[in-house]
């Protein structure tokens, strides 16, 4: 990407965009962290983090449509979905099983994300399944643009397909399947892997035999670029140009964002077994939250008064939707045996 500051898609985002970028990386990281806390205390069996991944969730909803791009998430995607449009309480309805988590009324895990509404598409839990899936969205895109059912220029219209995963599931055989479907095609699809070095406790080097995840773009025919996953300005600036060359015919991207988790894979797993605490405390010091928000600072839009606002808000909201999740009644037993498919309509 360019570096000088006039051709930056980034230098073109307003004030309050920038503050809306910062209230959502805030608001994932405090309803996360209380997430952590439920599962600590027995009220809830399980969770999983996007604590450390925030700048480049948040950046990659912010460079789409949001609400009208499909969006293909993956189980450590809650900053991404809470920008796109998913609340705190919502996400709390999961994490409790309750009738009205929207993405499954009580029968998923928490962090399979779906909202139709919003064009979140419900994942599949077999790692990078949604990969091949996003393609097939992307396909089905391209195919009505070409068949003349929808104007290629209509906002209003899904004209890209953005799907997640990290490093570990680039293993996988859907993984290459989409990418190569995508690349044959030319799709309008984006393919953003968020490597945070670690396969739960595989490190990178034991998944694969090149670099970078991105250096395999070519053997698709797809456009790959490595970003600073840490840095949202970086990061929105590539998932900028990714939406670009999407909407303008050019074909998939596949951004690497380098990042860290600094906390266990989920709930379930014990980090120190495979990692020292002296590289996750390194890691700590280049939280992405805390480098947005030294940048916003120094640039005058937030000062130790608006900080604590902010927080104030983000704690109140989480309160708010735990309050309400808990109040929240249980599905019917036999809501198990209902209906999993949509039904036919004619």
């Amino acid at each position: 990407m360019p570096t000088d500051t006039a051709t930056r898609a980034s230098a073109q985002i307003g004030e309050q965009t920038l503050l809306d970028m910062f209230w959502i990386m805030l608001l994932s990281r405090r309803l996360d962290e209380r997430s952590w806390m439920l599962h600590r205390q027995g009220k809830i069996a399980f969770h999983i983090s996007a604590m450390g991944h925030e700048a480049a969730q948040v950046a990659a909803a912010f460079a789409i449509h949001r609400g009208v791009d499909y969006v293909h998430p993956y189980y450590r995607d809650l900053a991404l979905v809470l920008a796109v449009g998913v609340t705190p309480t919502d996400f709390m309805m999961s994490l409790y099983g309750k009738q009205a988590d929207l993405s499954s009324g009580g029968r998923q895990m928490p962090s399979h994300f779906s909202n139709r509404s919003l064009h979140i598409v419900s994942g599949s839990a077999p790692v990078a399944t949604q990969v091949p899936q996003a393609a097939g969205l992307a396909f089905a895109i391209k195919y009505k643009q070409r068949c003349g059912l929808v104007d290629p220029n209509d906002t209003t219209q899904p004209r890209l397909a953005l799907t997640c995963l990290g490093e570990g599931a680039t293993s996988q055989g859907e993984w290459h399947e989409g990418m190569n479907w995508a690349g044959v095609h030319q799709l309008p699809f984006i393919c953003l892997v968020q490597n945070n070095i670690y396969a739960i406790s595989v490190p990178v080097q034991s998944q694969m035999a090149v670099e970078h995840v991105a250096d395999r773009a070519s053997a698709y025919g797809v456009k790959g670029v490595i970003v600073d996953g840490n840095d949202l300005l970086a990061m929105y600036d590539v998932m900028a140009d990714a939406v670009q060359r999407a909407y303008s015919g050019e074909g998939a991207t596949l951004v690497e964002a380098k990042t860290y988790r600094p906390v266990p894979h989920s709930s379930d797993d014990d980090d120190r077994s495979y990692r020292s605490r002296d590289e996750v405390e390194a890691w700590k010091r280049k939280d992405p939250i805390v480098r947005f928000q030294r940048y916003l600072t120094d640039e005058g839009l937030l000062d130790p008064a608006k900080i604590d606002a902010y927080e104030a808000r983000a704690r109140a909201e989480v309160d708010r939707a735990q309050a309400d999740a808990e109040a929240a009644p249980l599905p019917a037993a036999e809501d198990a045996l209902g209906d999993v498919y949509a039904p036919v309509e004619g």
